[in-house]
């Protein structure tokens, strides 16, 4: 796997850095800030672009629209995302139609070093990861009365994990229950949100991301 770096802080960049490499993962560039990403990317055509949202000149969103730029005009490149905060219209701007190969992840979780590398191949293979905790203050912040407020406590949480882009066999796994009890709860969590099923994780994430963004 082929990755460029985008990230401000010289100490996290490189930590990031040795990280990828020390797991055989080839970083091809190295950035402080966006002004060469687009270039650097369309030269080198990286498997996934890792990047802080928040980058100079004003450290707002320079990252977030550099990722967006980058999923327009080179598709083939998966872009995560680090956030220090959790931001949801940042989530929800980047997530937007296709949630394919695409990463959300707070900055606290780089910690968790093989989660971390975990994250990063699956979004490269064109999965999708949403950290948890954006995930469930999204569905938290639903206002009384919403569709959301139908799902049992147990169906939030498979929900929660359902937008991190967990298979039903992870989501089991994390629950300590069976497949056909995780699919019970999908099976009510779509009928109660009246979203469609779909067995792909991405197209769970898509209309988990696409309710709450509409509402």
């Amino acid at each position: 796997m082929r990755v460029v770096i985008a990230e401000d802080s010289v100490l996290l960049r490189a930590g990031l850095e040795q990280m990828l490499q020390d797991d055989g993962i080839e970083v091809v560039a190295g950035l402080g800030d966006t002004t060469e990403l687009h270039d650097t990317v369309a030269e080198l055509r990286p498997d996934l672009a890792l990047l802080d949202i928040r980058m100079p000149p004003t450290h707002t969103d320079e990252g977030l629209r550099a990722a967006l730029r980058i999923r327009a005009e080179h598709p083939g490149t998966a872009i995560m995302v680090l956030s220090q905060h959790v931001e949801e219209r940042h989530a929800l701007a980047l997530v937007g139609d296709d949630a394919r190969g695409i990463g959300y992840l707070i900055k606290s979780r780089v910690a968790y070093v093989e989660d971390f590398l975990e994250a990063l191949r699956a979004v490269a293979a064109g999965g999708t990861r949403i950290d948890p905790d954006v995930a469930v203050q999204l569905l938290n912040r639903r206002h009384a009365g919403s569709l959301i407020d139908r799902l049992t406590p147990r169906e939030r949480e498979v929900l929660a994990l359902m937008a991190e882009g967990r298979s039903n066999t992870a989501i089991g796994g994390r629950l300590r229950v069976g497949n056909r009890a995780v699919e019970k709860h999908i099976t009510g969590i779509f009928g109660k949100l009246e979203l469609p099923g779909t067995p792909a994780d991405h197209r769970r994430v898509l209309a988990v991301m696409a309710y709450l963004r509409d509402q």
